[in-house]
Order: C-alpha cells, then structure tokens, then sequence
C-alpha cells in the first residue's frame, strides 16, 4: 500500500506541470455574433526574468466584419488593451501588424479583417519566482460592417512560471511575422502646393518597382481618400498625397508603413517634413495689391427691400403657419396630435382646445417679444431666439421633453407625481395643458423662425414697442392657425378614428419624437459648454428619470415609493451638485476657429482688414441651435462647387458663432437689419453696402452671388 502511494505520488509530479498548463490555460474567450476575441500567452521558456513572455488578444472576425489599426482612418476607433499585471511586469506597446485598407463611401479607413492577433511584449521583473502569473485584461474594440458596434470584454488567465507556454506559438510567430519592420529608407517628405510628397530611397527589393500603399501613424494630416500619385525614379519611390481639409497638426516628423497592396508585411519609415505647412484657416493665393483704406460702409445693405408694416404682418401669419413644418417643432405638434385623437369625436372639446392652445402660442409670443424688447431697452445685445442661447434654458427643455418622453412612454405618471391638488386642477380644467403645450411649443420654435421671418423680425426690432408686438402676435397667431382651423372643421374631426386601444400604442410611439428632440438640445448644450457640461446634464436627465420612477410608477406600494424615493432625491442633488459647475464654464475652444481650417472666426475688425486688402468676405451668421444653419452648412456652404467658387474667386470665409451670447454678433445683425440667425452676407471691398443672401440658401443662389462679386470686386 506504501509502495502504490509513493508511485501514484511519483506519477502525480511527473504529470503536474502538464495538468497545470491544461488547468491553469484554459481560454478566455468573449464571443459575438461579429468576432470570437480570446486572450493568449506565449511563453515558451517559462516565465522568468530575462525570458520571452508574451500576451496578445486574439480577435476571428466574421466574415466582412473588420477592426481597426492604430490610425483608424477617416473614422473608426483603435482596439484598446488595458493590462493588470502584479507589481513589477510591464506590458509594452501593441506590436501593431501591417493594416489594409477599408474603402467604405467616400471615407478611407485602415484596420484588419480575417484572423488577427494583437500581440504584447511582458518584461518580467527580476527576482520573480512565484508559481504562476495572474494576467487581467480589459479590451476594447469598434467592429464594423454596414454598421459599427462597439464591443469589450473583461479577460482572465493564470500562466504557470515553472513550464512552457507555447500552446500558440504558431499564431504568436505569424502575428509579429506581419509586423512592419523599420528600414533605412532615406525617407523625407515636403509640403508642396497643398500636399505632402514623400520620397523614399533603398527600399527592400520586394517593394520596388511596385505601386505601394501608404499609412500615416499620426491620424489627421492626409486625405486618406484622395487620389494619390506616386513613381519611382532610379529606385527613388515618390508619392504626392493631398492635404486633409480637416488637417489640425503640422507635424515636423512623421512615422508610416509602405505595404504592398494585396497583404503581407510592410516596411516602417519615419522621416522629417520640410514646410512651410499651410496655416489653419487659410489658403494658399497670390499677393494681391493693398488699396488705400475704405470707410466704413454707412449705407443699408443690399438685401431685399425691407417690408412694410403691413406687408410684415401678413408674412408674420405666413411665416407662423410655415414654421409647423420645421423638426424643431415637431415634437410638440405630436402632442397636439395626441390630443386631436383623444378628442376626435369631442367637437366642443376640440374648439376648446384649439383656443386654448393659440391662446398660448400668441400670448407666449407677446411676452417673449416683449421681454426681448425690455432688455434691448435696458442695453442687452440681445436677438430673436436667445433663450437658447442659455445653458440653464437649454438644460430645462431637455429635462422637459425627457419627463415628457418618459410620461408617454408609459414609466410614470404625472398624476402619481403632482400633488393631489395639482393633479386635480389638472383634470379638471384640460385646457390648461392645451395652453401650455403652445408655450412650450413657442419656447422650442422661436429660434427656428428665421427662415421665413429674417426680414419681418429684422422690422419689429425697430419699430415702436406696440407695432413690434403686433407683428408677434401676428406670428403665433399665424402658428397656431392650422390647429385653429382643424379644431373648429367638423369633416377632421370625423375623418379621425374613435378613441381605443390603438391610442395606448399612439401614446407610446409619440415618446420617440420627445426623445429625438432631447438628442439635438444635448447637441445645442455641449457646442456651448463642452462635453464635461454635456455629459453632467446626461447625469442629471438620468437621476431625473429615476425620481419621476420611483415617485411616479404605477402599482407602487406607499412604502416602496417613500423608500425608492429618497434615494432617487438624494442622487439627484448629488448630480445637481456635480453638473451646475460644468453648465457655467466656457468649453475649451469655445473661442478657437471652427473646425474646418478654410472658415476663420469672424470679427469686424478682420473683416475691415480683408477688404482693405481686395479681398471680398462671406459671412455665416450661424449658432448650434439653428436647424436651418446647420442643413445649409452640410449641405450647400459643404459644397466641393460652391467651396472650390470661393476659392477662385479670393473671397476669405468667417464664421459668426452665435451659439452663446455675443454683443458684438448681435450688434452687427441689428445693422445688417437683421434680428436672428441665419444670415448669409457678403462684404465686398471698395465700401459697397453688404449683399444678403436668402436664409434657405441653395447652390445656384451662393454661386451667382460669388460671380457678381468677382465683377463689383477690383
């Protein structure tokens, strides 16, 4: 029995380093629908100082699927590791292996499908002797197809020290195979004409002669997209690459991987960039003459005659009536739909309705004009829409429209939450909500009207305080019509189907519009404060959502809710506490030029400059909120047409930010006659009066009014 104990010990020590490989190794796999990601280690002589150790994550894509490379390209997001060794082992960098490229639309990225591992040299500290190495590792990828969908997991292995690890040394051995392997290349590089020229001599003879790809590390600086021109000459290999136009370094030193289009590895160069860079902001044109200074223009601008105060009125009621098809108004329009529905068939009730509601939008309009008026009056440089143009107001809305979505979404009920009196002032008089809902809609719309009320508004602004108030009036009167008119049509009421079930999924539905809205107010938000501000109001619409649940779900028990409640009370004010601070700062390039490099920050005084040198400026007069700015700036003022017209013709690109409050943008709409945003003017030298453009812009109008300036321009 001695004897059988001491062989099955014996047998037992002479398999444990096996067992503890086959125990102690087993994958830690994290697998999707898009790829299977594993962690693996390598390390065949053990783990000991001085000995090979190596880690990598493992990533099988599906097929089509791919990640990306340490430069992603025109969009894409780099796969992450983070490491949690024992004290003393450092993990190095990924050794990257040589990316291909992934042409989707116009954009051009770099990453990797198929089989890909990211391998990762460990130094293993001295005097290390323990029984096994603990690995944890956080990993994080972007994985895309039509689609992306970010992706992680959370890896652990247990590496024994005493024995071999080379279970994956085939994979480990071909992965740092398709490293691209730094050369000599006498490589350097110079800025010419809007491009960076590379050169590079004594590349690897299976490279030369052969159209190679090219692959910065420093994301930013080239068009990755753009048609590129490259030759050899006498076993000189050159490559012109356009600049991006969204460039935001200059670097004077660049690192990139040559790879021969088809796979395999490529060569790293690194080399030094001669300039001059083009500067932000600018491009490159001929010297042009400096004329003596101008005056100041004192004349009107030449825009479309102003209109009349009738004539005002009347676009003040077309305007209102038009303003219903802009999104920013949508949201609240789905409201009144809902309540179209719920008393379809309730014809007093409707007309009752209906008046309530353009009582609402009428008098909200009055009142925001005049408030408007009153701190014009008291000195404030303020213009039509500038309530969106508070952090505070804007932080109100979106909590509004969350508990709004919320409501409809079915999470909780305003009866539940309102005390019992409120709640039953509330059901007994409806028409208080259908007043408010024009409020509310007002407070969202008023920026929006520009488009159709640039002149009429641009008007009231200097006329006397009731003629001004009658042209608001007008405008919310004009709003409200169609609902008006449906409210008191018979045939509409009959036309919609009866209250059912059906209204329950109506309700549901109607939260969507609510939340799309709160998306485009957090958009508005973080322009003005920054991503930290943003993201605190995320927090605070988040506690808020968890009061109006606890407080406000239905079936709740008294002492579940009490319970709950306090809790959720309580996170609230720590949320309020930590996400006030961030609504009053200024974010860090609140001040710094747009992010496209041809427009420059406007400023009176630069625009002086600019005539008094020759040159015509074109003027975006835009803020974050305006959602007809933004579509003319994507779309129209976005034009590779109307960009390369203004190019040609010299005319320098400002852009007015109007997002936060500025006197010195306000001031000079009040001179161009104007009182809110958008606005498109041309400043042309020689002291002519500044050119309009219509508020709804289109290519052919933007490019007619470039020609003309080229023929009233020197």
């Amino acid at each position: 029995m001695i004897l059988l104990r001491r062989l099955l010990l014996a047998a037992l020590a002479a398999v444990a380093p096996a067992l503890a490989i086959a125990l102690t190794t087993q994958p830690a796999v994290v697998v999707t629908e898009q790829v299977r990601a594993e962690l693996l280690a390598h390390a065949p002589e053990g783990v000991a100082p001085g000995k090979p150790l190596w880690l990598g994550l493992a990533i099988d894509h599906a097929p089509h699927w791919h990640t990306y490379w340490k430069n992603p390209g025109d969009s894409g997001l780099p796969t992450t590791l983070e490491w949690t060794l024992p004290p003393g082992f450092v993990a190095g960098d990924i050794e990257w292996p040589t990316p291909q490229k992934l042409p989707v639309g116009p954009l051009m990225n770099f990453g990797h499908e198929g089989r890909l591992l990211l391998p990762v040299r460990v130094k293993v500290p001295d005097g290390f002797s323990g029984a096994t190495l603990p690995v944890r590792l956080r990993a994080d990828w972007l994985v895309c197809k039509d689609v992306c969908i970010p992706e992680g997991g959370d890896f652990a292995l247990e590496i024994p020290a005493q024995a071999a690890t080379s279970t994956h040394a085939a994979r480990f051995e071909a992965a740092l195979a398709q490293r691209p392997q730094p050369v000599e290349a006498q490589a350097r590089a110079r800025v010419e004409g809007g491009a960076l020229v590379v050169t590079a001599a004594a590349l690897p003879e299976a490279l030369r002669g052969r159209d190679l790809d090219f692959f910065p590390e420093l994301p930013g600086v080239i068009d990755n997209a753009a048609r590129t021109a490259q030759r050899w000459i006498d076993g000189t290999w050159e490559m012109r690459i356009p600049l991006s136009a969204q460039r935001s370094e200059s670097p004077q030193r660049m690192v990139a991987v040559l790879a021969a289009p088809g796979g395999g590895a490529g060569v790293q160069i690194a080399f030094e960039v001669a300039g001059p860079w083009p500067p932000p902001g600018s491009v490159p044109l001929a010297a042009a003459p400096t004329p003596a200074p101008q005056a100041a223009p004192a004349a009107p601008p030449a825009s479309k005659a102003a209109p009349g105060f009738v004539l005002a009125l009347l676009l003040a009621i077309v305007g209102g009536s038009l303003l219903n098809l802009m999104p920013c108004v949508f949201p609240v329009l789905s409201l009144k739909v809902m309540g179209f529905a719920a008393h379809a068939h309730e014809r007093r009730a409707l007309l009752t309705g209906g008046l309530a509601y353009t009582a609402g939008v009428v008098v909200s309009f009055v009142a925001l004009a005049a408030l408007l008026l009153v701190l014009r009056a008291g000195g404030e440089q303020l213009g039509w829409g500038f309530q969106l143009q508070s952090p505070a107001f804007v932080t109100a809305l979106a909590l509004l429209f969350t508990l709004i979505g919320l409501n409809l979404a079915g999470v909780f009920e305003f009866g539940s939450v309102l005390p019992g009196n409120l709640a039953a002032l509330r059901a007994r008089h409806p028409i208080a909500d259908s007043a408010l809902t024009g409020v509310l809609a007002v407070a969202v719309a008023s920026p929006c009207t520009a488009p159709f009320m640039g002149a009429s508004l641009g008007v009231a602004a200097t006329l006397p305080a009731p003629q001004a108030l009658a042209i608001f009036a007008a405008l919310g009167l004009g709003m409200a019509l169609p609902y008006l008119a449906a409210s008191a049509w018979p045939a509409l009421a009959h036309a919609l189907p009866r209250p059912g079930p059906w209204m329950a999924r109506f309700k549901a539905l109607m939260a969507f519009p609510m939340f799309a809205t709160v998306v485009w107010l957090l958009w508005v938000l973080g322009q003005q404060v920054g991503i930290d501000g943003a993201a605190g109001v995320l927090g605070l619409l988040v506690a808020a959502a968890f009061v109006a649940w606890a407080l406000g779900t239905p079936g709740m028990g008294r002492g579940a809710r009490a319970g709950f409640g306090a809790v959720a009370v309580a996170v609230l004010a720590l949320t309020l506490a930590w996400a006030l601070p961030a609504l009053r700062e200024t974010p860090p390039a609140a001040a710094a030029a747009p992010s496209e490099e041809r427009w420059q920050p406007w400023s009176a005084e630069r625009v002086a400059e600019l005539n008094a040198q020759g040159r015509a400026v074109f003027v975006d007069f835009t803020a974050a909120w305006c959602v007809t700015c933004q579509f003319n700036k994507r779309t129209v003022l976005g034009d590779p047409v109307v960009l390369a017209d203004f190019e040609l013709h010299r005319i320098a690109l400002m852009r007015a930010d109007w997002t936060r409050r500025d006197a010195a943008i306000t001031a000079e709409l009040a001179r161009l006659g104007r009182n809110g945003v958008p606005v498109y003017a041309i400043y042309r030298p020689g002291g002519a009066a500044p050119q309009l453009l219509s508020e709804l812009l289109s290519v052919q109008e933007v490019r007619s009014a470039i020609a003309a300036t080229k023929v009233a321009g020197p």
